[in-house]
């Protein structure tokens, strides 16, 4: 159970979680929270968790254009909301917020035309990751960009890394 309760707060990642000082009635708390699922423990990897279905549906119903757009329109909506709720809360980038991850893990699932299990799952595992880990320049866009533009930023560039790599491992036949 310490191992599990570690690799938690690793994933939170110093966070504040929790918010009570917001209007949970606003649009933007529920877009931000991507329906309230940011509260959960664990917030970012259940976030990209909900994103799969939307993501999965966007590619079965009107392929990977749809998903682009798709991506395009939360991305934007997401810098929005989560500038919204920075300012209502008064924190940046609080753990509740899991629009970004929504936006990171649609941007890695746009290779997933035609992909089994292994490759979404792949999809999910990487993009998590590289949200995790944070390799440079990930790790500093968020400290240096203010607002929801630096919310949402280093979870796109945290998909475009996990979309680079499953892109090589589809490429070489690994996946």
């Amino acid at each position: 159970m310490g191992k599990f309760n570690s690799l938690l707060s690793k994933l939170q990642r110093g966070k504040k979680r929790g918010i009570t000082n917001i209007n949970r009635r606003h649009p933007h708390w529920w877009l931000a929270t991507w329906g309230g699922v940011g509260l959960l423990p664990a917030g970012g990897t259940w976030g990209s968790l909900a994103a799969l279905p939307f993501a999965w549906a966007f590619l079965h119903f009107g392929g990977w254009p749809t998903l682009c757009v798709a991506t395009l329109l939360v991305t934007l909506v997401g810098v929005y909301s989560a500038d919204w709720f920075d300012r209502e809360s008064q924190t940046h980038d609080a753990g509740d917020i899991v629009i970004d991850e929504v936006a990171g893990q649609w941007l890695t699932c746009l290779l997933l035309t035609n992909a089994g299990a292994l490759g979404w799952f792949a999809a999910f595992f990487l993009f998590r990751l590289f949200d995790v880990v944070k390799p440079f320049p990930i790790n500093t866009l968020d400290k240096h960009l203010p607002g929801g533009l630096g919310v949402m930023l280093d979870d796109i560039l945290a998909g475009v890394y996990a979309f680079l790599t499953l892109f090589l491992l589809m490429h070489f036949g690994v996946l």
